[in-house]
């Protein structure tokens, strides 16, 4: 199974942002934010998970979908296989993600679940 997991927002102030999109949206908070990155969901039901990361550069915001799935490595050739590309990425030790561009060239990560 394969579904939009979240959507990755950058920004510059976490609690401001928080206090934002939850009412925008009416989302509340999945667990305690950590001081550069938060996780918001709907209060009621079932929805697309908005993750809050914190950014320093003052420019526009690169946003990107992560993609949740059971099996990455499968999904990663299925989404090469249409036409995706892999992005060139310095990945920490562990991660769980694997970055690729879209046709157009937008970045969105495959994340094992």
């Amino acid at each position: 199974m394969t579904k939009i997991g979240a959507i990755v927002w950058g920004v510059t102030d976490i609690p401001r942002a928080v206090e934002f999109w939850s009412a925008a949206l009416r989302y509340k908070l999945k667990c305690p934010p950590d001081v550069d990155f938060a996780m918001l969901g709907p209060e009621e039901g079932e929805g697309v998970q908005l993750s809050l990361k914190l950014v320093t550069s003052p420019r526009a915001r690169r946003h990107h979908i992560d993609i949740f799935t059971d099996d990455r490595e499968g999904e990663v050739e299925r989404l090469l296989a249409l036409g995706a590309r892999r992005k060139e990425w310095s990945y920490e030790p562990g991660a769980d993600y694997v970055v690729l561009e879209d046709p157009d060239g937008n970045p969105f990560c495959v994340v094992q679940v």
